[in-house]
């Protein structure tokens, strides 16, 4: 029950916000009582809290998924994009958005827990990139690494990107286009434009 309760949240709070989404919605979604979900999650606060580190744990593994198959660098960072996307619903409600805006402690501690992971994963797709000379050899790892962490957050800033002039999948595919003309080599250059030319919808 605990498991259906999480999963049921999940959906609504992806779809609809954190901030919008009610217990007796979650409930009328799973057509139980909000006195089950009690009983399981003592309030909204905890049942947020246990979705968005559900979700953190879920989108994790399908990152490491990814990074096991050694796709070239390029084509990792849009496959690893394109996952998170498709789990993430294109981020409609803006998610990370609202959480940082209504629940700024859990915001804080998931913040926390993602940067350990991407401070890994892009810094293991930047130096593989130099090693296989598709990234320029005089790149700063660790402050790519950060600064591409931190841009996706700020990409995510409603205020500064409203969702009636920016998609998230744009935002999306023009910073990871932007980051990648900004430290591949003539080599990983042709590898991205034949990317991009050929993912073209």
């Amino acid at each position: 029950m605990k498991e259906k309760i999480l999963h049921g949240a999940t959906d609504l709070f992806l779809t609809y916000g954190f901030k919008s989404v009610t217990m007796d919605d979650i409930a009328n979604h799973l057509g139980m009582s909000k006195k089950t979900i009690y009983q399981h999650y003592d309030n909204k606060t905890k049942l947020i809290e246990a979705t968005t580190m559900h979700l953190f744990e879920f989108i994790s593994n399908g990152i490491n998924c990814i990074i096991d198959l050694k796709k070239n660098p390029i084509e990792e960072i849009y496959s690893i994009k394109q996952f998170v996307m498709k789990h993430l619903k294109n981020e409609k409600s803006s998610p990370q958005y609202q959480l940082q805006k209504y629940y700024p402690r859990i915001f804080k501690t998931l913040k926390e827990k993602q940067f350990c992971v991407m401070q890994d994963c892009v810094t293991d797709n930047l130096n593989r990139g130099v090693h296989l000379g598709l990234y320029r050899k005089d790149i700063h790892v660790d402050f790519i690494s950060r600064i591409y962490f931190n841009a996706m957050l700020v990409i995510k800033d409603k205020d500064l990107f409203p969702e009636d002039k920016f998609s998230m999948p744009m935002l999306m595919n023009n910073y990871i286009e932007y980051h990648l003309r900004g430290i591949c080599t003539p080599k990983g250059l042709e590898i991205l434009n034949n990317y991009i030319n050929s993912n073209q919808s």
